[in-house]
Formats: C-alpha cells, sequence, structure tokens
C-alpha cells in the first residue's frame, strides 16, 4: 500500500498537481470513493444495529469486530480517493502518510484473522459440540478478539518502522503480509469448511444450501479481493528494475489496493445478512429510521406551507 508518488516524495503544498491527473487516476478516485460511501454506511449500519438492538452473542461480537475493523479502513479510503483526484501526489506529509498505510495494514490483517477465526469458531462447534457447550462463551471470544487486535498491532509495527526501508526489507515485508494475512488464513478457512463438510457426511447430515453458499461466498471473496493486491506487491518487490513487470505491477497496486478495499464492503454482506435474525432486525431498524426521516419531513414541510399561507393572508388583507 503507497502513499506517496512513485518517486517517494512528498508533495508539501496543498494544492493538487492537476497536470499529473490521468484517466485512470480519475476512474480510481471516483471508484473508491463510491467504495468509501458504501462501506461507510453499512458498516455504521451494521455496528448500530448489532451493538445496541441484538442481544450480546458469540456471533454478534465476532461481527462487531469485524464491522469495526473495516470501518476503520473505509474512514481512510477518502484519503486514498484524494491522493489519485491529486494526481497520485500525497499532500498530507509524511507522517500522516504512515500513519494512513498502517491503518490500511491494521485492517488487512485484523480482518484476515477474524475470518479464520471465524471458520475456526464454526468448525469446533461442529467437530466439538460438546466442548463448545461447555466452554465456548462470549468472555472467551471477547478474549481472542482482543488477542487478534493486539497481534495485528503487533504485525502493523514493521511497516509503520520500515514503510520506507532498502529493498530487501521492502521483500520480506511483502511476503510477511502475503503469508500472514492471506496464505496462512485462506488455509485455516478452506480445511475449516472441509473438516466441518465432512464431519456433517460421516453423520450422514445433510449440508444445508445456505451453508454452502456462505462457504463459496466467503472463500471466493477473501481470494478476489485480496490476491490480486498481495500478487502485484510481489510482483513489484521482486522484478527487476525498471522492467515492465514492475512497471505494471507498480501502476496496478492502486485498483488492486481499492479491491483489497472492497472486502470491508462485503464482509457484512456475508456475514450479517447469511443472518436471518441480523437481517429482519436491520431492516425493521431500517423501516424505523425512514420513517423518523419522513415524519420529520412532513412536519418540516407543513410548517413551511403554514408560514406561506399566512404571510398570504397578511398581504391580502
Amino acid at each position: 500500500m503507497a502513499c506517496l508518488p512513485p518517486n517517494n516524495s512528498v508533495i508539501p503544498s496543498q494544492t493538487c498537481v492537476a497536470q499529473n491527473l490521468t484517466s485512470m487516476s480519475i476512474f480510481t478516485a471516483s471508484l473508491i470513493g463510491i467504495v468509501s460511501v458504501i462501506g461507510i454506511i453499512e458498516n455504521l449500519l451494521i455496528l448500530a444495529v448489532v451493538g445496541f438492538r441484538v442481544s450480546r452473542s458469540i456471533i454478534s461480537i465476532w461481527i462487531l469486530n469485524l464491522a469495526a475493523s473495516d470501518l476503520l479502513a473505509t474512514f481512510t479510503l477518502p484519503f486514498f480517493s484524494l491522493y489519485h483526484a491529486c494526481g497520485a501526489s500525497w499532500i498530507l506529509g509524511s507522517t500522516f502518510c504512515r500513519i494512513y498505510s498502517s491503518v490500511f495494514f491494521l485492517n488487512m490483517f485484523v480482518s484476515a484473522f477474524l475470518l479464520a477465526a471465524i471458520s475456526l469458531d464454526r468448525c469446533l462447534v461442529v467437530v466439538r459440540p460438546v466442548w463448545a457447550q461447555n466452554y465456548r462463551s462470549t468472555q472467551l471470544v471477547g478474549k481472542i478478539c482482543c488477542v487478534i487486535w493486539a497481534l495485528a498491532v503487533l504485525f502493523t509495527i514493521p511497516f509503520f518502522m520500515f514503510r520506507d526501508t532498502i529493498t530487501l526489507g521492502k521483500v520480506g515485508l511483502a511476503f510477511m503480509k502475503l503469508f500472514f494475512a492471506f496464505l496462512i488464513p485462506l488455509t485455516i478457512i478452506i480445511l475449516s469448511y472441509v473438516v466441518v463438510n465432512s464431519s456433517l457426511a460421516q453423520r450422514g447430515c445433510r449440508r444445508p444450501f445456505r451453508f454452502v453458499r456462505l462457504v463459496i461466498a466467503v472463500v471466493v471473496t477473501f481470494v478476489l479481493c485480496w490476491a490480486p493486491y498481495h500478487l502485484f506487491i510481489v510482483i513489484e518487490v521482486m522484478a527487476p528494475k525498471d522492467s515492465s513487470a514492475k512497471k505494471v505491477a507498480t501502476n496496478a497496486l492502486a485498483i488492486s489496493a481499492t479491491i483489497g478495499f472492497l472486502n470491508s464492503v462485503l464482509n457484512p454482506i456475508l456475514y450479517v445478512f447469511s443472518c436471518p435474525d441480523l437481517c429482519r432486525k436491520i431492516k425493521h431498524s431500517l423501516g424505523a429510521v425512514m420513517e423518523s426521516v419522513l415524519k420529520c419531513v412532513k412536519n418540516k414541510v407543513g410548517e413551511i406551507f403554514f408560514v406561506l399561507f399566512a404571510e398570504i393572508e397578511q398581504l391580502s388583507t
């Protein structure tokens, strides 16, 4: 994730560099803006409904932490959009650039760790139901989430400290992301659902279509959102300097990072809307909000017309 121009310089002035604008920059900035708006609204809605209208449960704790991580990521997207709108020039200073990049990496690790933990949790419920009944609790899951955030912060520190380090260090950081934020979590997710499917098959239980659809959606979404970013970041640090592969990878990183952010928009859809009870509560909350908004608008319009008619009567007399 790079927020500096290709030559690693920071534009000190607060004005955008219009001459660097290209059609690709405009498209990328627009795409990021759309993803940002959808992600912020969606994750705020999830936090509000799950946090205040749903009784505390294990699944709600997983979803709250996932939504908090995704909201943190989508809140930083407007700065990424500004970067592209200014012709791929960072105008907010190198310190904020490090902080912004670190938030991106923090979300990457938290999201990957949480998805892996949720998959393991589902696996334990099916494979070890007695153990899950006795020891699986909201307190335990809350502690696990705290550990996940702590680990994610720990993994993010090297990217904050050595973001502009020598090439050898960049190679190490790139492969660290590849393994700990993509390959290992993806392996855990796939193996967990394979074990669940195998366990259900041995018991002669029929896998519900909702479960199969969710498994396929989780794996495919995770791969499609994050594989391009990790692929291009590895190519960028491994390809020879001034090679065509390095140039292509550098140019493709902006779009691939945006696709990675798209995972923060799709996560709530996959995990929240796969739960019918949460779906009903969200629909009810949206209905209540729309009803109050319409009532407010109706009252305001009524007040405006009342004032207008009163003024017309005064003028006529």
